[in-house]
């Protein structure tokens, strides 16, 4: 839950720095549906958990902080480069609980895999369009970490024996 959250904390920075600076609709079109399936995870994990309401005063604190970004350039352009620390630190939870499991579990190699493809073309496709250095050091260090979980996932997974 810890690793969504900051996930979801990284994607709305995201989003609202790219709607801020004017960048295409196309170079950030997939983050409010993976906001929106983000959110609907989180409330089903703090549903099923008996915390609904602790997923409303998330909400809500999520909400206020959209608005509040951009009341200064610098706030925005401060958070965007925190994003990058946040969505790090997500990756790095994501490992440090594979790490301490020694087990993949439902963890998914072929997703993590997706997010690395993702972030090589985004790298790509920032190049091309915006060349925003702040964009491209975030999808630089994602890729980097998207790799590192991926390949953490690969050496813990459970391999079924044949006979």
């Amino acid at each position: 839950l810890s690793s969504l959250l900051l996930e979801l904390a990284g994607y709305l920075v995201f989003l609202r720095y790219q709607i801020y600076y004017g960048y295409p609709l196309e170079t950030y079109l997939e983050y409010p549906i993976i906001i929106a399936q983000d959110a609907i995870l989180i409330y089903c994990i703090m549903h099923f958990s008996g915390k609904a309401r602790r997923a409303l005063f998330y909400a809500l604190i999520y909400w206020g902080s959209w608005y509040m970004l951009t009341l200064q350039k610098w706030i925005i352009d401060l958070a965007m480069n925190m994003c990058t620390f946040v969505s790090a630190a997500s990756k790095l939870v994501q490992l440090q609980h594979l790490w301490q499991t020694k087990d993949s579990g439902q963890a998914s190699a072929l997703t993590w895999g997706m997010s690395v493809y993702t972030c090589a073309a985004r790298i790509l496709t920032t190049v091309m369009t915006t060349n925003d250095l702040a964009v491209l050091i975030r999808f630089i260090i994602m890729l980097i970490l998207n790799i590192w979980v991926t390949a953490t996932v690969l050496h813990y997974r459970k391999t079924k024996k044949t006979d």
